[in-house]
C-alpha cells in the first residue's frame, strides 16, 4: 500500500509527528510513506527512515501572490505529480483547509480526523472517513491514536521520534562539551528573559567551564543571542543553520534548554537531555514528551525560576 501524509507545517508539528511515524513502521513495515510538506521544513520529514519520499511545497510563499503566473503553475504541477504517484491513502493529520484542499490533489481515500477533535471542523467535510482521538491528551499521542485507528493496531509505549541524524548536518569545530540555549520562539509572550539566559549559565560556566551555543533564525534573535553572549564568560553565537545542522547540534549537545519553540521539539527528537521553558502556553498540550531526562518547566503565567532550572539540569546530568 503507498500512502500520503499531509503534514506541511509548521517545525513542531512536524516533529510531532514522528512519533507516529515510528509505530506506523513498527505495525506496517509493508507500506511505502511519503509526504508532503513545506520546502522549508522537509528536512525534518527526511530525518525518519520510514519516510520513502518527501514532496515538497512552498504554499506559505505561493499563497501571497496567487495571481501570479508561475504560482498557478506551481500548483498545477504539484496536482499532477500527486495524482500520478496513485496513492492509495492520503492521512491529512493537520486537520485544516488548507491540507485537506492539498489532500485532494491526490485523487484517493482521504482519512482524518472527525469534526469534533479536527482543528477546523470543516476539513472533515473532505475527507472519506473520519476517526475519533482523545482532543484533551498532547499532539503526539493524538496523532499516534490517528494513525493507529487508521491503520488497525493499538498504541503501545513512550513515543519514539525514530530519528536518524545525517553526518550531512555535521558542523565543524563545535567544541567537545558544550550546552545550548534554544532562546528565540513565535512571540515575546513566551520568552525567558535574557537576564535569566545569562544567569543561568553564568552558573553552570562556574560548575564545568563549558560553553552555551546560541541558534538564532532571524535578525531579532541574532541581536538577542549577541547580547546573551557578551554577558557569559563562554559563549558563542551560532552561525546560520539548516534544520540538519540544528538537530546535529542538538543531538551532540550536552543538555538543550529552550522555550516553546521548533528547536526545542527538534532537540526532544534527537534523543538528548532537554529541559522546555514554558511562560504563555500548556505543556500538557504542545510540550516536548517527557523522559528521565527530558522535562517541561512552567506553564501559563508561570515563568521557571533559574533555581529551579538549574537544579533540573544538574539532576539530568546525573543520570
Amino acid at each position: 500500500m503507498k500512502v500520503l501524509l499531509i503534514r506541511m507545517s509548521s517545525m513542531g508539528d512536524l516533529v510531532h509527528t514522528l512519533p507516529a511515524i515510528t509505530d506506523l513502521a513498527r505495525h506496517r513495515p509493508d507500506l511505502s510513506l511519503h509526504w508532503l510538506c513545506e520546502s522549508s521544513f522537509a528536512d525534518i520529514a527526511r530525518l525518519h527512515p520510514f519516510v520513502h519520499k518527501v514532496h515538497e511545497l512552498s504554499w506559505r510563499k505561493w499563497r501571497k501572490q496567487l495571481w501570479k503566473k508561475e504560482n498557478r503553475e506551481h500548483l498545477k504541477n504539484l496536482a499532477q505529480l500527486l495524482k500520478n504517484e496513485h496513492f492509495d491513502l492520503v492521512v491529512d493529520s493537520q486537520s485544516l483547509l488548507k491540507s485537506a484542499f492539498f489532500a485532494k490533489m491526490a485523487k484517493a481515500p482521504i482519512y482524518g480526523l472527525n469534526k469534533d477533535c479536527a482543528r477546523e471542523p470543516l476539513a472533515a467535510w473532505f475527507y472519506d472517513r473520519h476517526f475519533q482521538v482523545d482532543k484533551h491528551e498532547n499532539v503526539v499521542l493524538r496523532t499516534r491514536q490517528l494513525f493507529a485507528r487508521i491503520f488497525d493496531y493499538d498504541v503501545q509505549g513512550q513515543a519514539d521520534f525514530g530519528v536518524n541524524v545525517p553526518l550531512s548536518g555535521s558542523i565543524d569545530k563545535l567544541p567537545e562539551h558544550y550546552y545550548v540555549a534554544c532562546h528565540a520562539t513565535s512571540r515575546d509572550s513566551k520568552l525567558w528573559s535574557e537576564k535569566n539566559w545569562i544567569d543561568l549559565f553564568t552558573r553552570t560556566h562556574q560548575k564545568d567551564g563549558f560553553p552555551v551555543l546560541l541558534p538564532w533564525g532571524n535578525d531579532v534573535e541574532y541581536a538577542r543571542a549577541q547580547r546573551i553572549a557578551s554577558a557569559l564568560p563562554n559563549a558563542q553565537v551560532c552561525p546560520k543553520l539548516n534544520l540538519l545542522q540544528a538537530a546535529y547540534l542538538m543531538h551532540h549537545a550536552r543538555a538543550v534548554i529552550g522555550v516553546d519553540t521548533g528547536f526545542l521539539h527538534l532537540a526532544n527528537a534527537v534523543n538528548t537531555v532537554v529541559i522546555g521553558l514554558y511562560t504563555d502556553t500548556n505543556p500538557a498540550r504542545t510540550g516536548i514528551q517527557e523522559t528521565n531526562t527530558s522535562i517541561n518547566l512552567g506553564g501559563i503565567g508561570q515563568n521557571p525560576s533559574v533555581d529551579e532550572v538549574y537544579a533540573t539540569l544538574m539532576r539530568f546530568l546525573e543520570v
